[in-house]
C-alpha cells in the first residue's frame, strides 16, 4: 500500500472524527438561541398578566368607590338606640342612592348627620313627615291624631314621657329610636332636615344568621 493511500485513509478518518463535534456545536447554538427567544417571550407575557391585572384592580376600585359615593354605604350600628330591630355591631347596607329620586316616609329605617354634629351619625327610623302633627301622650306616639303602628317596640322598650303636639316644618323629619326609653332622637334635639338623612338602610347583612331587608 502506497504512502498516499495511506495518508488519504488517515484524512478521512480525521475528518470523521471532527464531524460530531461540528454537530454538536450546531446544536449548542440552536438551543441557545431557543432559549433566548423563549426568555423575552414569557417575560412579556409575565409582564402583560401584570398589566391587566393592576388594570382590573384599579377599575375595581374605581367602581367600589362611585357605588360608595353615589350608590351604596356600608354601615355599623353602635350603641342599642334601635333595638331590638338593630343590634349593636350589626352590620348594614345604606342605600344612598334612593332619596334622589323620593322622599324618606314613615316607618323606613334611615342613616342621618346628627343634626347639632354632622360629623356624626345615627341609624333612626322615620316618624313624621313635613306637616305631620306629632304628639306623644304617656309614650304613645300619634301622627295627625292616630295612634302610630309600632308594634316593633316591646313592652319594656317602650318609654312613658308626653311630648307636643308640633308640626312638622318643610324639608324636615320626626325620627326616633325603636328603644324608646333609650334612645337620643327628635324628641331631645329636634328634627331632621333632608339634606342631613344619608339614605335609606336596606339590608342587615352581619351577623348572617339574622340578615334581612328592610
Amino acid at each position: 500500500m502506497s504512502d498516499d493511500a495511506l495518508h488519504d485513509r488517515s484524512d478521512n478518518k480525521h475528518a470523521d472524527q471532527h464531524h460530531p463535534s461540528v454537530s454538536t456545536s450546531r446544536a449548542a447554538v440552536s438551543q441557545a438561541a431557543n432559549v433566548s427567544t423563549a426568555r423575552p417571550t414569557l417575560l412579556t407575557r409575565i409582564g402583560e398578566e401584570f398589566v391587566a391585572w393592576i388594570k382590573t384592580l384599579a377599575s375595581a376600585a374605581v367602581y367600589a368607590t362611585l357605588i360608595v359615593t353615589f350608590g351604596f354605604q356600608v354601615a355599623r350600628v353602635e350603641g342599642q338606640s334601635m333595638a331590638p330591630t338593630l343590634a349593636d355591631q350589626d352590620r348594614l347596607i345604606v342605600n344612598k342612592l334612593i332619596y334622589r329620586f323620593t322622599e324618606p316616609h314613615r316607618s323606613e329605617i334611615v342613616m342621618l348627620y346628627y343634626p347639632i354634629d354632622p360629623d356624626k351619625s345615627f341609624v333612626k327610623r322615620v316618624i313624621a313627615e313635613e306637616g305631620d302633627a306629632v304628639k306623644i301622650d304617656r309614650g304613645q306616639v300619634f301622627v295627625n291624631n292616630v295612634p302610630l303602628p309600632d308594634e316593633y317596640v316591646p313592652q319594656d322598650y317602650r318609654s312613658y314621657e308626653d311630648y307636643g303636639p308640633t308640626i312638622i316644618p318643610k324639608g324636615y323629619y320626626f325620627v326616633m329610636g325603636d328603644h324608646r326609653n333609650n334612645s337620643s332622637d327628635s324628641r331631645h334635639w329636634g328634627m331632621v332636615p333632608k339634606k342631613y338623612i344619608i339614605g335609606r338602610v336596606q339590608l342587615r347583612w352581619w351577623p348572617i344568621p339574622t340578615a334581612r331587608l328592610f
